[in-house]
């Protein structure tokens, strides 16, 4: 197959979304399939910043497209907006795609729009965050602007062949979504070689300088992370767990913020602020370093992060909400409601207090995340793929006259 994906994250940034594109389209490649990424293009500054190699190669039957783009307020200081002006179309007719996958409903997602009705291709869909969550980011506020942006964002996926989320709610929330196209919640990939344990948690935790007890956030800081209750949360334990610890890791514009609550909250000694790793191998070692992983945000449609941190045997706390309820089962992680600081504490104090259970919640997430292994995940979009393409031609060829 030659499979064409557009987004508007992409390398060098830090995201979830990223990561699931790129590992998705290894993978793919891997099995012989040609990819065709087309993806913003990012200035000398934001390489430097993320501390990442300008020249990227996937290999050779993946191709890497740049289109022109502008800075966009993501909350991270990394996001670019694609300018669409149709720059795909050139290289997208010598390339021939089979089937054009969307990430994104902004300027990329109009560029592969556009691309299937030209070269009449079927449009795969994935809603990776509610809408809601996207214009918070937007310098329009008001409740007319919110009420468009829910009817484009169901116009737009209603001329996929296909639409996928990794969360059930996400697809639920459509509210003018077209129910009958085929839709499904397919699981982000989790890169299970790096993200796994070691018998080297001791050794990991005094090169990090975090001896106690240590939980973990990674992500983006920003307001809707609701990583502010968590440090409510380290303020509300410190007598009963003395050498309690809260690695951060991540950038955002809400970091100066919770830099002034830790001030404010007298935990400044127990937070620690990592910013961005040079790694994914760093990242893993860090996981390990660590004894529980907290994830309070409203905004998750599964929190790749957190399985990661199942895949490294971490247990995780997380926000009764969005597709964190759909992931985080029992036995593996608690859910508290959203903003409930004082279940947050008692579930941190219980998994401290419980060696033996987070070891065994550890071992029941390492398991669990297994399902969603890269070769899992490749199958299924495989899957997807042939489906949407084979039932795509039969339906041109019944409308074709005899």
């Amino acid at each position: 197959m030659r499979i064409a994906i557009f987004s508007d994250n992409f390398y060098p940034e830090l995201s979830g979304i990223t990561d699931t594109i790129m590992t998705t389209g290894r993978e793919l490649a891997r099995r012989g399939h040609f990819i065709n990424y087309y993806a913003p293009y990012y200035s000398s500054k934001n390489y430097e910043m993320l501390r990442r190699e300008q020249n990227l190669d996937m290999g050779p039957r993946v191709t890497i497209h740049r289109l022109p783009s502008l800075p966009f307020p993501a909350g991270t200081g990394q996001g670019r907006a694609v300018i669409p002006v149709g720059a795909s179309l050139f290289s997208l007719r010598k390339f021939k795609p089979d089937v054009i996958h969307f990430h994104l409903i902004f300027g990329t997602g109009l560029e592969a729009l556009l691309a299937a009705k030209i070269f009449k291709k079927p449009l795969v869909g994935t809603n990776h965050t509610p809408i809601a969550e996207f214009i918070r980011y937007s310098p329009i506020k008001a409740g007319w602007f919110q009420k468009f942006a829910a009817r484009y964002d169901s116009w737009f996926y209603n001329h996929c062949s296909f639409v996928s989320s990794p969360a059930q709610a996400v697809l639920g929330a459509m509210k003018s979504f077209n129910t009958n196209i085929p839709h499904s919640a397919v699981s982000n990939p989790i890169n299970l070689d790096v993200f796994k344990p070691t018998a080297a948690k001791w050794a990991l935790k005094k090169k990090f300088h975090l001896p106690g007890f240590t939980m973990l956030y990674v992500g983006r800081l920003a307001v809707e992370k609701n990583i502010a209750v968590t440090m409510k949360a380290v303020a509300r334990l410190g007598e009963k767990i003395p050498d309690l610890n809260f690695v951060i890791i991540g950038k955002g514009a809400h970091e100066k913020e919770l830099r002034k609550l830790a001030k404010s909250l007298d935990v400044e000694r127990r937070i620690k602020f990592f910013g961005f790793l040079p790694s994914t191998d760093a990242l893993a070692d860090v996981y390990n370093a660590c004894d529980t992983f907290i994830m309070m945000s409203t905004a998750e449609t599964q929190s790749i992060a957190s399985m990661q941190a199942l895949a490294c045997r971490i247990p995780v706390i997380a926000a009764n909400s969005w597709g964190l309820k759909e992931y985080i089962k029992p036995g593996v992680g608690f859910l508290v409601e959203p903003g409930n600081i004082e279940a947050l504490a008692e579930k941190i104090l219980y998994l401290y207090k419980n060696p033996q259970r987070r070891e065994t919640m550890g071992k029941e997430g390492e398991k669990y995340v297994a399902r969603f292994s890269i070769e899992n995940i490749g199958n299924i979009w495989e899957q997807i793929y042939e489906k949407v393409i084979k039932d795509y031609n039969n339906n041109n060829a019944r409308r074709e006259p005899s």
